[in-house]
Order: C-alpha cells, then structure tokens, then sequence
C-alpha cells in the first residue's frame, strides 16, 4: 500500500489542488490527512488560493480514500460538509506489521529523536502509545521533520501544504515498503528513512 500524507491545508484550494496532482501521479493507494483542512485558523493569515469550498469539493470524491484526524481548527461544522470522517484524534493503521499512528499534535505529541516534544506541541497532554516498528505522523506545527527516535520509530511530520513555517518548504510525504520521503511542492524528494 502507497500512501501519501498531508497536513494543514488550511482552506487553500490551489495548494491542495498541487498536493493531489502528486497524489495522482504517484499513483498513491490512500491519502492520510493530518488536520487542519478547511479553516486557517485565527493565527494564521490567509493561505494563497483559500477557497474551503473549492477543498471540500476537491476532497470529498475521493471520500473512500482518505484517512483523516481532527487539528486544532478542524470543528464540528467541518464534518457536516465533508464526506469523511475527520473528528477523531488519532488513526492508526498496521499495514505489512508496521504500526502508523497518524494524529494533528495538539492532543498527542510524538517524541523527538532528542527526547523532546516539537515545538508547537508542548500543549499536546496525551502520550503516543504504539509498538516498533512504528511510524508516527504528525502536522500542527507547519515544519517538516522526518527523523528516528531513540525508540527507532520513524517521526514524519510533512509540513504544511499551504503554509509552512520555520523555513521548510510546503510538502507532503510517502510512506511505502517500509519507507518514508519527504517531498516539496515541486516533487522534488528532500529525505528518505528506511527501517
């Protein structure tokens, strides 16, 4: 299975447009969305192309294919108008014995290769609980990350599609046989980990 994960699109339409383009061409079996979909949030300036209509419209056909968790601007009108589940906390997924914990960072916070939580998440009160090998996705901060914790689980956070912060570019990610690579905007592949 091929899945390509996303994070914070935050209501931009032409920026999710660009990350299913990838998607599509990468012939990706599932899309994992990692919060923050349709609202940009009271912190953020309006993302480039912000259109939470034209998200809606571009998301729900493929309704069937995307596995999603709640951000902390994804609300309860969110899941009126969208056809996919998108209001839990966390996903997880074993897929070929490998466990992907996917979830916003708000709630639940993975640890840093340092032993650290990131930065934005230190809110985040709920520990990640899941076995190695592991796979722990993670958006809300808008920095892209891909790294191995002490632990040997594989920490991913793709950035923001729409809005990245901390100098990382816009991205997404893709996890396949046991690899995950990070990815900008443009499709250029930025790193790679392996189990």
């Amino acid at each position: 299975m091929k899945y390509f994960i996303c994070s914070d699109i935050h209501g931009s339409e032409s920026a999710c447009k660009t990350a299913l383009t990838f998607y599509n061409d990468l012939k990706c079996d599932k899309l994992l969305l990692l919060g923050d979909i349709l609202y940009h949030g009271p912190r953020n300036d309006l993302p480039q192309g912000h259109n939470p209509k034209g998200v809606i419209a571009l998301l729900n056909p493929l309704a069937d294919k995307i596995i999603a968790c709640r951000g902390n601007c994804d609300a309860e009108v969110d899941q009126m108008v969208l056809n996919f589940s998108c209001l839990g906390d966390f996903f997880q997924i074993i897929d070929d014995g490998v466990t992907i914990f996917g979830t916003h960072g708000h709630v639940y916070a993975p640890t840093r290769s340092d032993g650290s939580i990131p930065t934005g998440c230190e809110t985040a009160n709920k520990k990640i609980n899941v076995t190695n090998p592991a796979i722990i996705l993670y958006g809300h901060t808008h920095v892209s990350v891909l790294e191995k914790n002490d632990k040997g689980q594989i920490i991913c956070n793709p950035g923001s599609v729409s809005l990245p912060k901390g100098g990382t570019e816009a991205g997404f990610a893709i996890y396949e046989d046991h690899k995950v690579s990070l990815y900008n905007l443009t499709g250029k592949e930025l790193k790679t980990i392996n189990f």
